[in-house]
């Protein structure tokens, strides 16, 4: 028996068990023994399941939390904090421009590596990365909430440093994710940054090279095409990442989770002009808005929640498209950059959809 871990307390006491677990089975009677793993695995069923609600809870529902928690400190002695950490958000608002504070110990630990056995998830290398090059890797599809992303990129649950020895990986995600007191220091310490082109710049320029960022091109439209048996990606007009990658030579790479649309059903009202009318407002207010999914529920009630389902996600990531720096390019030249990555995709999403159980019938659509 396996636990994966790293140098995190938790991983001890874990350590400690498998240590306790593998010896009980030459001293135990057969029943007994199948008894007290099947004890122990329950056990680790449900604090994955917690830690997948704790997820949740972080990034759907603190925001509302968080909100009403200055006005909450305002009303008692505590008071002073509320003018002290605004003062300090104020201070360290351009950290959301460069690259975070990660920080190992909150990206590799054994909770993170809980969180990817629910499903499980899993990333699989195609090609090797050199550590001597930049990379703007296209994490494809958004999903609902970007589990493999998020997984691949924020957490070493999916062993990217072992896998890609030498390179960096780093997310940028949606601006108003560090507005949010005490949830943006979070953000930071596992190594998440604004999707803006000063992040970029900064994130390509630092520290030079073996910088791997993760982008979800799609953004929040394609999180509202996000349906199971569906590989919709809004990509057509997402043409800013290859200017990019041209003006700085960095390196291309696709990148595709399957599974990641099979976590959530999504609402009917979700496909609706009104909700979607709504949903665009709260986005210009506060810089993003969530879907509404339908997963399932935290004590597994028939009536389902916002859990996602326990289902595999696997991460492929393809070969880099070599990118020569070109200080000012041309709009064909960006075009052309443009069509060959979609041709990637593609070829990967081809090549291995039979490997993880999606129709060869069903195929990438770009919009």
């Amino acid at each position: 028996m396996i636990i994966r871990g790293s140098y995190f307390p938790f991983d001890v006491s874990l350590s400690i068990l498998q240590w306790t677990t593998d010896r009980a089975q030459n001293l135990l009677p057969t029943s007994l023994y199948d008894w007290c793993l099947g004890l122990f695995f329950s056990c680790k069923r449900a604090v994955e399941v917690l830690i997948v609600g704790g997820f949740i809870f972080l990034w759907i529902i603190s925001p509302v939390v968080v909100c009403w928690l200055p006005l909450a400190l305002w009303l008692t002695p505590l008071w002073w904090i509320v003018p002290l950490y605004a003062a300090w958000m104020y201070w360290d608002w351009d950290t959301a421009k460069k690259g975070g504070r990660p920080i190992g110990i909150c990206r590799e630990n054994v909770v993170w590596n809980l969180f990817a056995d629910y499903f499980p998830l899993k990333l699989v290398k195609t090609a090797e990365l050199d550590p001597e090059r930049n990379y703007i890797v296209g994490s494809h599809p958004h999903g609902v909430l970007s589990i493999g992303a998020c997984a691949t990129f924020l957490t070493e649950s999916t062993g990217f440093s072992k896998l890609f020895p030498g390179v960096t990986a780093n997310i940028l995600t949606l601006n108003g994710q560090f507005w949010f007191p005490l949830r943006r220091e979070f953000g930071f310490m596992i190594g998440g940054a604004e999707s803006s082109r000063a992040s970029l710049k900064w994130t390509l320029r630092n520290p030079g090279k073996g910088r791997a960022i993760g982008i979800v091109f799609g953004g929040l439209n394609e999180s509202l095409m996000a349906r199971p048996g569906r590989h919709d990606l809004k990509l057509l007009n997402r043409r800013g990442f290859c200017r990019f990658a041209l003006q700085f030579g960095a390196d291309l790479v696709p990148l595709y989770h399957f599974g990641e649309n099979e976590l959530f059903d999504q609402a009917v009202g979700n496909d609706e002009q009104g909700v979607k009318t709504m949903q665009a407002r709260i986005r210009n207010i506060i810089g993003f808005c969530p879907p509404l999914p339908l997963g399932r529920s935290l004590l597994n009630l028939p009536w389902g929640g916002i859990l996602p389902y326990r289902k595999p996600v696997t991460s492929v990531m393809g070969a880099p498209i070599r990118v020569d720096r070109v200080e000012n390019p041309t709009d064909l030249e960006v075009d052309l950059l443009h069509q060959k990555y979609c041709d990637a995709l593609v070829d990967l999403f081809e090549k291995h959809k039979s490997l993880y159980n999606v129709p060869e019938d069903q195929h990438i659509n770009f919009y």
